[in-house]
């Protein structure tokens, strides 16, 4: 578990560091810091995308599950997660971050009427706090470094896969923080039961992930943070979080994949 909370602690302290970065920047940096974040994310989903291994169990993945996700809603209900958070931790912001999220929708649909992407100052995505916990939850908690590292650190006590992620994810958090604000913050409590349970069941499910598992959920997962990176760059308005249920169909079509064939 000490591979878990360092890595929630670099997440935290990447936040905060980001946050009174924020405070000494104009709007139109912090648009920029959004556009580079978007970016990155966009490199980053591209890079682990292409590591899949059937092209037919992704598109079915991605279907399948972007169905069933936005029939739950999952994106919507993570992002009551967050305003509940907000809520218990940040009350004074509830009312200016209920406004902004107002402007924004407003931005978004006469976007839609005119076919222009929405332009960040209109809509502050950055500063709301649901909407950055949601995009870095799903950033830190996709990705085969998070499995492949809980497994090592729960089974060979080897920390160092989750140590360089936690790097990685401290810088990251430094960007995600100065554009969207504190709730990036708040991504450590997904993170935290995620690995954790990963680590504490990694001797049950080691045997179950093999590298072809991998291989498949990287892509999947990268696809995703594709989208978040769409979401960021103000490219197009997507539901990432919708998408989830895709890993778990990666997972299960690679299972039957196995057992089958």
């Amino acid at each position: 578990m000490l591979a878990v909370f360092v890595n929630c602690g670099a997440i935290i302290v990447g936040s905060l560091i980001g946050v009174l970065f924020a405070k000494k920047i104009s709007q139109s940096m912090s648009d920029a810091i959004q556009l580079a974040c978007g970016l990155v994310s966009f490199t980053m989903g591209m890079q682990m995308a292409f590591k899949y291994e059937n092209v037919v169990f992704l598109a079915l993945a991605l279907i399948l599950g972007g169905i069933i996700g936005t029939i739950l809603d999952i994106d919507g209900k993570i992002l009551k997660i967050g305003k509940m958070l907000e809520k218990k931790f940040l009350p004074s912001k509830q009312n200016e971050n209920t406004n902004i999220q107002a402007e924004q929708e407003s931005s978004n649909q006469d976007s839609t009427q005119n076919s222009k992407a929405p332009e960040f100052s209109q809509g502050k995505p950055q500063k709301n706090f649901a909407y950055a916990f949601l995009n870095a939850s799903c950033i830190f908690c996709i990705g085969a470094m998070a499995i492949v590292g809980s497994f090592q650190a729960g089974i060979q006590k080897d920390y160092s896969t989750i140590f360089l992620k936690s790097v990685l994810d401290g810088f990251i958090s430094i960007g995600f923080a100065a554009a969207m604000g504190i709730g990036t913050a708040f991504s450590a409590i997904a993170v935290f039961v995620y690995q954790a349970v990963l680590t504490l069941l990694s001797g049950v499910l080691e045997k179950f992930v093999t590298p072809s598992m991998l291989a498949e959920v990287t892509g999947t997962g990268g696809a995703l943070i594709i989208l978040i990176g769409l979401n960021l760059m103000g490219i197009k308005k997507v539901k990432t979080a919708n998408y989830l249920p895709a890993v778990l169909f990666s997972v299960l079509f690679v299972w039957c994949k196995e057992f089958f064939f």
